[in-house]
């Protein structure tokens, strides 16, 4: 999610992370920004999020109908109908959840029936299902009664097992670990039938095995919101932390240019206040634990010069150095191709000022912090994520089309060759 763009030029948003947390943190979890449901509020009362209201649409509602993902919903519905304490409601909360991403992995990856038309590596099913399973948490009055922090708690099980980060496994020290993070769709309100292409490779690549110079390597991945306050309050630490030390390499991905890969060198401390999915605006330094040591930039220490020069795909992948700061001394921000002079203050990394260099940054901050400088990790923006000619309006476009099917699995399988090659080259 870049913030650099005239349309959707650099936003990298798509992001799949190898594994990055800051140490130390002890935010509290939140399933997100929106206020929880008071006891006893009558459902019809209740206000869906900003992203649960869009469900509603035209486009998200066909996907999963087309997806078969339709039918979760309602299923949950009933399951919480029938509980009858916060106990059992907490189990089955994190059993649905559990069972959404596992469907979704296997979806992609080709295990079982499809349940529907919808080509099987499409990201948006989970990321529609997800919310509708929020709404129906959130609108839930049960008879045994629920207090904002009980829900809260709920819908933060629900988050967190429906994006993958209670299904991370780590293998024997005989196969390198490896750990990507997706984000959800978003700019949602410009084209509600938008995909991202780092979520679809979060799906597909999760748990699988790809064999490279220094032997097996499996994947494991996490899906990220596209939300400001998550990030605020610690979701990537969260979600990262106890994994980072068992890693042998890590990486975010993110959705950034039209038509190339960009290997992000550097990762700026600074937010540059696009709209997220719940259509807030934050502008300021990225909020971190101990801020007093916060630097401005943190660098990557994936080998971009393999990565640019490997053979890994049809899109060319470039070493992309530029940052936007403020130099010391000087009050107004200017574009280094090179990147960051000493004592500037950052306005934007590689990866622009938006999410996906803000995991980046956040990651690679809690690498250094660990301890760990010497861990492969950083982040890749991939190709923009486009629907084919005569599909673009999305006032009359159709959910998918063959090339919008193409890309992704084209920007998939590089992603996956991509990662051989970080690993291959790991000390």
């Amino acid at each position: 999610m870049t913030h650099r763009f005239p349309a959707i030029t650099r936003l990298g948003l798509g992001g799949v992370t190898l594994l990055l947390v800051l140490a130390g943190s002890v935010l509290p979890a939140t399933a997100s920004s929106a206020t929880a449901t008071p006891a006893g509020a009558d459902r019809s009362t209740v206000q869906p999020t900003v992203e649960e209201q869009r469900l509603d649409r035209a486009a998200p509602q066909e996907i999963l109908r087309r997806s078969g993902f339709d039918i979760l919903a309602p299923r949950f519905a009933r399951a919480l109908e029938g509980a009858r304490s916060y106990a059992r409601t907490e189990r089955l909360v994190t059993r649905h959840a559990s069972a959404l991403w596992r469907r979704a992995v296997d979806r992609a990856q080709g295990r079982g029936p499809a349940r529907g038309d919808l080509s099987r590596g499409d990201d948006r099913p989970l990321y529609w299902a997800r919310l509708a399973l929020s709404r129906e948490l959130r609108t839930w009055t049960p008879r045994f009664g629920l207090d904002d922090q009980q829900r809260r708690a709920l819908l933060t099980a629900l988050e967190t097992s429906s994006r993958g980060e209670e299904d991370i496994r780590h293998p024997g020290r005989q196969v390198k670990r490896v750990l990507i993070t997706g984000f959800d769709p978003f700019t949602l309100d410009r084209d509600v039938r938008i995909g991202n292409p780092s979520g679809a490779s979060a799906l597909a690549l999760d748990g699988t095995l790809v064999h490279t110079a220094k032997g097996p390597a499996r994947i494991e991945a996490v899906v990220f919101p596209v939300r400001w306050t998550d990030f605020a309050e610690g979701a990537v630490e969260r979600a990262l932390a106890r994994h980072l030390p068992h890693l042998d390499a890590f990486t975010t991905i993110s959705q950034g240019r039209p038509g190339r890969f960009d290997v992000e060198r550097t990762n700026g401390a600074w937010r540059g206040g696009f709209p997220d999915n719940e259509n807030l605006v934050r502008t300021g330094t990225v909020p971190v634990t101990d801020p007093a040591s916060q630097p401005q930039w943190t660098s990557s220490t994936l080998p971009y010069r393999r990565l640019t020069e490997a053979d890994t795909g049809r899109f060319p992948v470039y070493d992309n150095t530029e940052v936007t700061e403020i130099p010391a001394g000087a009050t107004q921000p200017v574009t280094r191709p090179e990147g960051p002079t000493p004592g500037s203050t950052a306005r934007a990394g590689g990866g622009g000022d938006y999410l996906s260099n803000e995991i980046a940054y956040r990651a690679t901050l809690l690498r250094d912090r660990m301890g760990l400088s010497k861990l492969p990790g950083g982040h890749l923006h991939t190709p923009v994520l486009t629907f084919g000619a005569g599909n673009e309006n999305p006032a009359t476009g159709g959910v998918t089309d063959p090339d919008f099917e193409r890309n992704r699995s084209d920007i998939v399988r590089q992603i996956r060759a991509l990662v051989k090659t970080a690993v291959s080259a790991a000390p």
